[in-house]
């Protein structure tokens, strides 16, 4: 059981040629943590934060963090994506704004 868990550990920390996963909030303008990166302020709990920049995948690993995205500037838009606090993904749009809260 413990060569399975190991193996299956050592296969997600750098899956799908994404960046090694790092402390911290990290926004990629491309998919698969590609492309110019933002660093997520984890420490600015409910503060609307709107990007420069759009992003279309986001990397965070916090304990007591997590983010919140949106497809519109001010936090606003049609949907709203939710990372929890250890999360690799490519988002289901582009985001152009994000909020910190707790998981």
């Amino acid at each position: 059981m413990t060569a399975a868990l190991i193996g299956i550990g050592a296969g997600t920390a750098h899956a799908a040629g994404w960046p090694p996963l790092r402390l911290g909030g990290h926004l990629y303008g491309g998919t698969n943590g590609t492309g110019a990166v933002t660093e997520a302020d984890l420490g600015d709990f409910g503060t609307c934060h709107t990007l420069a920049d759009p992003v279309s995948s986001v990397q965070i690993a916090s304990g007591s963090a997590s983010l919140v995205l949106y497809p519109q500037a001010g936090c606003g838009g049609s949907w709203a994506w939710a990372s929890g606090s250890l999360a690799q993904s490519n988002l289901p749009g582009q985001a152009l704004s994000y909020r910190v809260v707790t998981p």
